[in-house]
């Protein structure tokens, strides 16, 4: 089973403690205080939509694309119940290709994290150049190689709601940065059964060196790596990083 294949059918349920509001704003800032050609903007491994929703009400032009045609459907339908107008397209964050270049190129919430070698960074940057109008913008975040090896690695969690619940187990490996994530989910049914199914995730922490040798093999050029919803510089110590880059 393909990761977020089950998932998909209680992620928002699961990721309510999320402020995506807070999180749109953010992005939408970094954009306008870089400022870019137009307000078209790909939101890449875009999941149920609920970012791309948000900067679609903030005035941008909204692609959205992802792996998981699942996902996407339940982004779809998100859109049409609150009146947006954006295009969803199935595609993986190694081999985007899109008809028009856009002015933005967004990857929230991990994205990044599921490239787990260089070749597969790589190939994203390469994409996302390519999708780019001159002067364009890439901004997307990663969890640290910090919040790995001391918040999530080795670790077990659950959560649970009226319909679903899960349980999360990780290994990490430091050597590798690789994180490799169980997941067992119990989701609500009609007859007012649960159905269980498994799913196994695997993310990699990623160096800032590794980060931003890769941009610029890609043609892009790092404006800036900061501490999430800041724009103070990234911390070894942070969860999270935020980076954007421009299109030279």
């Amino acid at each position: 089973m393909l990761p977020y294949e089950a998932f998909a059918a209680c992620y928002d349920a699961l990721m309510v403690d999320v402020d995506y509001e807070t999180w749109a704003g953010y992005v939408t800032r970094l954009i306008r205080q870089n400022g870019v050609p137009d307000n078209t903007l790909l939101d890449a491994a875009c999941g149920t939509g609920s970012l791309s929703v948000l900067l679609s009400k903030a005035g941008f032009m909204v692609t959205g694309a992802d792996a998981s045609p699942e996902m996407l459907g339940r982004a779809a339908g998100k859109a049409r119940m609150q009146g947006q107008t954006i295009e969803f397209v199935c595609q993986d964050l190694r081999a985007i290709s899109l008809h028009r270049q856009v002015s933005v190129v967004n990857c929230s919430l991990d994205g990044v994290n599921y490239l787990i070698t260089a070749e597969d960074i790589e190939k994203f940057f390469a994409c996302a150049s390519r999708a780019l109008k001159p002067g364009g913008l890439l901004l997307f975040d990663v969890s640290t190689p910090y919040k790995f090896e001391n918040i999530i690695g080795e670790g077990t969690f659950a959560d649970e709601t009226e319909n679903a619940a899960y349980i999360w187990f990780n290994e990490y490996e430091a050597e590798s940065g690789i994180c490799t994530m169980q997941l067992t989910l119990f989701v609500k049914e009609s007859d007012a059964c649960y159905r269980r199914s498994e799913e196994e995730h695997v993310q990699r922490a990623h160096t800032l060196y590794e980060l931003e040798q890769a941009l610029q093999k890609a043609g892009l050029k790092s404006l800036g790596a900061y501490s999430f919803l800041s724009t103070d510089p990234a911390g070894e110590n942070d969860e999270r990083w935020q980076i954007v880059a421009r299109k030279v």
